[in-house]
């Protein structure tokens, strides 16, 4: 054999073994383990996470309002919730469960600082059933999302949930400094053992509304090495695709130079962030929606999102405006998703930072390591936190997000779909009202209504609207704030 070969034949014998390993553990194993005893059913098990939720946070009730203190972070609670009920414990018809909170005065500070009253967090985990969601990563996680669309309940390992309550204090102290980011908002660490299945899952924020039609989703490292969707991936319904397929797919989204100088120092920040905490192999989950003639298309459950509940959630929040606003901004038509633009389609945006407790630890230097021994190291996704932070902030600020530099730089702005709805009828008006007024005043008073809406919509027109015929005026606010025939 040549030399130069021996290196790929050592990989796809390691990388066949690792598959092999991957299929008996989780093919025979850990349903052999599973089955041992009495395993509970999936809607017991949802049903058990969300009781013991609406226990952790209705027994938080009766603690004092207070500073959080540096030992609250390592503070874990447990308490056993038989079936039939208890003095401290309601009955319920799930097996008999064990549940651990994690740092509970800590995560009540958390969604205090986003906003969220105890009641509706209450409401959004416990009024109906959690809906399950396909996991589109190599993880063997399970999500879960609220009725409402407002949080995501995700499984994580051991080392996971060790790792993000290591993090909590410099996450703390990040979220007080700056409650505008696109890093997961956590709100919630809890573990249950029901029927002899051990769950830990964590509460966070959802990125992408059920609300609105996600026409592509992306998971996005910033490196080449297999990030690609898999067949199987791509024939499902709403499949999620990679790097790879988002450089074949589009061209790059393109904002105006203010929102691109937003996104990009948003990043910038949170990143360094990450980077600080030895924290690598995170993604930018991407959604993009296509805006066609019918504004606000939806998606399954059209209007969960009205009423939102939690502060700086969105993703036009989590990038612009001051860190100090008192309420949560949402358009019920943009449900906050960024403006942008991909050749001659109209976008909305929604993205986050997902997957950010691995940290570089021993097993992930020896990933690297043989994998760089094969491949070009640079190109695989598991790297050194601050050489990962570059490329992946270099991928997004280069392939992904562009700038639209020039006069003509003015994307759209989420105003302009709800000012069509009042544009259509001042259009109407000002036109009905033809043979009450002289030319001259006529024309000066479709001037300034086309002024008015276009400045709302933060449109330019003309620096001298008295040169134009009344005409001009009627078709720029027709066509600028999308109102089509009228």
């Amino acid at each position: 054999m040549p030399q130069d070969e021996i290196p790929k034949s050592l990989s796809h014998a390691c990388e066949s073994a690792f598959a092999l390993q991957y299929q008996i553990i989780h093919c025979l194993i850990v349903p052999f383990v599973l089955t041992l005893g009495s395993q509970p059913t999936p809607a017991a098990l949802k049903g058990a996470i969300q009781l013991g939720i609406g226990y952790a946070v209705g027994n938080l009730s009766s603690k004092p309002d207070r500073d959080v203190l540096m030992q609250d972070f390592s503070v874990v609670e447990s308490v056993y919730l038989p079936s039939e009920g208890s003095t401290l414990t309601p009955a319920h018809h799930y097996p008999d469960f064990r549940l651990k909170t994690y740092a509970p005065l800590a995560f009540r500070y958390f969604r205090e600082l986003f906003g969220i009253k105890p009641d509706d967090y209450l409401y959004s985990m416990c009024n109906e059933p959690l809906i399950e969601l396909s996991n589109p990563g190599a993880s063997s996680s399970w999500f879960y999302l609220t009725s409402d669309d407002e949080f995501i309940i995700k499984t994580v390992q051991h080392k996971e949930a060790e790792f993000l309550q290591k993090l909590l204090p410099g996450y703390y102290m990040n979220l007080n400094q700056n409650p505008r980011t696109l890093l997961p908002k956590f709100y919630g660490l809890y573990y249950i053992n029901c029927g002899g299945v051990n769950v830990r899952v964590v509460v966070m924020n959802n990125v992408l509304p059920c609300a609105l039609k996600m026409n592509y989703k992306y998971d996005l490292k910033g490196s080449t090495y297999k990030r690609r969707a898999n067949r199987k991936e791509r024939l499902k319904s709403s499949p999620t695709f990679k790097d790879l397929d988002f450089q074949e797919m589009h061209e790059g989204l393109h904002f105006d130079a203010e929102t691109y100088n937003a996104l990009m120092k948003t990043l910038q920040r949170d990143c360094r962030v990450l980077e600080s905490f030895k924290i690598m192999d995170y993604s930018l989950l991407l959604g993009v929606h296509v805006l066609d003639k019918k504004v606000g298309s939806r998606g399954g459950r059209g209007d969960s999102r009205r009423g939102q509940k939690v502060l700086y959630s969105t993703a036009l929040e989590s990038i612009q405006g001051n860190a100090k606003d008192p309420e949560p901004v949402v358009d019920d038509d943009t449900m906050g998703g960024i403006p942008a633009k991909h050749k001659d389609e109209k976008l909305l945006i929604f993205l986050g930072i997902i997957d950010i407790l691995q940290s570089y630890r021993f097993i992930k230097k020896v990933e690297h390591s043989w994998k760089a021994l094969v491949y070009d190291g640079d190109t695989v996704s598991v790297h050194r936190p601050n050489f990962y932070a570059d490329r992946f902030l270099n991928f997004m600020g280069t392939t992904v997000f562009k700038k639209i530099n020039g006069k003509n730089s003015h994307v759209f702005s989420p105003k302009c779909i709800k000012t069509s709805v009042y544009g259509t009828a001042i259009i109407k008006c000002i036109i009905s009202r033809n043979d009450l007024m002289e030319p001259t005043e006529l024309k000066t008073h479709y001037a300034h209504c086309c002024q008015m809406l276009c400045n709302i919509c933060h449109i330019g027109l003309v620096s001298q609207p008295e040169t134009q015929p009344c005409g001009f005026y009627v078709k720029m606010l027709v066509k600028q704030t999308h109102l089509g025939n009228c």
